[in-house]
């Protein structure tokens, strides 16, 4: 939040802000900057009409995507991810050409994107609303990838090809596959990252449990915590 003083105000304030223990200080007003505004999250279902006319491919990702593979809710979630492969990213914002869209640029700070705008590579979160005045309904995580290989952009050895990176569907919506949400969240995780890891480990199958492996250690190195999770026999996993 940064504070401004408001027009024409010609008091003199104290020099230090912090002074006025949070609170805004005389003359002075709070401007909540983009990032710091409300989320309320759409839905998979109410994402689904947004892209069903879509001429390019895209999946729900993120704790939804977790959800879905373990068949059962594990949280809430304070947003939605949409994986979107970069190359399509003209089409996207074409798409969403009556939502306010809003770039991750540089990461940490949001400014508009405009429609027509091709977004500089190091650009890979998106945020979106309805209106400007309204609160935040999805996010879109924009990744590397061809016609028939997607490629993490942390890494680009770690891939796969794009007709396997669909967990089924619900309602039309698709969902991404387990192994490649998971292999995100193995960088840094997070306590619901460790939660959905114990929630989808049982339920892998041995080869989305190898892909996982070998991603995980050529991305992020042969000491990242989640191998050992991974090498540990079922059932002893801790």
């Amino acid at each position: 939040m940064t504070i401004v003083p408001i027009a024409g105000c010609t008091e003199r304030l104290l020099p230090r802000v912090s002074a006025w223990k949070g609170q805004c200080p005389p003359c002075y007003r709070a401007v909540m900057q983009e990032h710091e505004k409300l989320w309320d999250p759409l839905t998979p279902q109410e994402v689904g009409p947004l892209f069903r006319s879509s001429v390019f491919p895209w999946w729900i990702a993120g704790g939804y995507a977790i959800e879905h593979f373990v068949g059962r809710s594990l949280r809430s979630h304070d947003d939605i991810d949409v994986l979107v492969l970069r190359k399509d990213s003209s089409a996207l914002r074409s798409a969403l050409s009556a939502w306010d869209c809003w770039a991750a640029d540089p990461p940490g700070r949001l400014r508009p994107w405009a429609p027509g705008e091709t977004l500089p590579q190091h650009v890979h979160d998106v945020w979106c609303r309805a209106a400007s005045d309204g609160p935040w309904r999805f996010q879109i995580m924009l990744d590397d990838g061809d016609r028939d290989h997607w490629r993490s952009r942390r890494c680009r050895c770690v891939t796969k090809p794009v007709s396997e990176l669909t967990w089924g569907r619900a309602d039309g919506v698709p969902f991404l596959v387990p192994e490649v949400q998971l292999f995100y969240k193995a960088q840094a995780p997070r306590p619901k990252d460790v939660l959905d890891l114990q929630a989808s480990l049982p339920l892998l199958s041995h080869a989305q449990r190898t892909w996982l492996r070998e991603a995980i250690a050529t991305a992020y190195g042969q000491d990242n915590a989640w191998l050992r999770v991974l090498d540990a026999k079922p059932g002893t996993a801790r």
